[in-house]
């Protein structure tokens, strides 16, 4: 085996080339890699911002404008003619949050097997 401590000019130039091409290798790819993502990044951006344009895809932009979200607020007729902020409303339209930890415990202690 070569001892590392005593080279040649040479070979120590044949060093140098190879890590040379490498980094340069890697940079190439490194910006390959950067230039494909801000591409497909552009495209996602123009297909969104088409669709947006296209009033026949979307022609409800606000969901208040929405014809059936009138209709369950309706003053006269709707199901939730108190408003989005009633008590009715809120009742009906947001989740409460319980504590199972305790029954899940007590059905493993009994050998339960949970697909959790």
């Amino acid at each position: 085996m070569k001892d590392f401590t005593r080279c040649s000019r040479r070979t120590m130039l044949k060093f140098a080339a190879v890590a040379c091409g490498y980094t340069v290798l890697g940079l190439n790819i490194t910006k390959e890699a950067v230039a494909a993502a801000a591409n497909f990044v552009t495209k996602r951006q123009q297909a969104v911002y088409a669709a947006d344009a296209n009033d026949k895809l979307y022609a409800i932009k606000k969901s208040q404008n929405n014809p059936m979200i009138e209709l369950l607020y309706n003053k006269d007729t709707g199901f939730l003619k108190d408003g989005p902020c009633s008590h009715e409303s809120h009742h009906l339209l947001h989740t409460h949050y319980h504590d199972r930890s305790e029954a899940l415990s007590a059905l493993e202690s009994k050998g339960v097997k949970l697909a959790i």
